[in-house]
């Protein structure tokens, strides 16, 4: 379930980007490679059941993390005059990540916008915001998952 719904959010982010004519930023992309980590750790949770716990504290570690990513770029969209752009001065190791990513697979995570534009709103949040939901979600289902009990069947 939660490598669906997180390759979901990667594939509905791609389908509005286009739609939309959105432009993605280096945090944007970073937040769907943490997403594609998130669903591909899940995804380990199934295959291998043995390691529940280990695989749903990968998902909630990454979900924490892009939680923070998201949260990070909402704060520079409603301040964008305190936020230091990405893209300007030297690179983060977020920004190098996504840049090199970028080369390899352009259609996926080539950086044409910028972190402080609000391109899209949707019930007055922007994609950012909904993206700290998201991942707030998806953490809740792993400690949920993390937490409860083995069935016997």
């Amino acid at each position: 379930m939660l490598a669906t719904v997180s390759l979901g959010l990667v594939a509905a982010g791609l389908v509005l980007g286009e739609l939309a004519k959105l432009h993605p930023c280096h945090l944007c992309n970073f937040q769907r490679l943490l997403y594609i980590v998130l669903a591909f750790f899940a995804l380990c949770g199934v295959l291998l059941p043995g390691w529940r716990r280990l695989w749903c504290v990968l998902v909630g570690l990454t979900a924490i993390g892009g939680a923070i990513s998201a949260v990070q770029q909402s704060w520079m969209q409603y301040v964008p005059q305190q936020a230091i752009e990405c893209g300007f001065g030297d690179p983060t190791l977020v920004e190098r990540i996504v840049d090199w990513l970028g080369a390899q697979w352009p259609a996926m995570f080539m950086v044409t916008g910028f972190c402080t534009s609000k391109e899209w709103i949707f019930l007055g949040l922007s994609l950012a915001n909904w993206s700290v939901l998201c991942f707030l979600a998806l953490l809740g289902v792993a400690v949920w998952l993390g937490c409860r009990r083995e069935t016997v069947r």
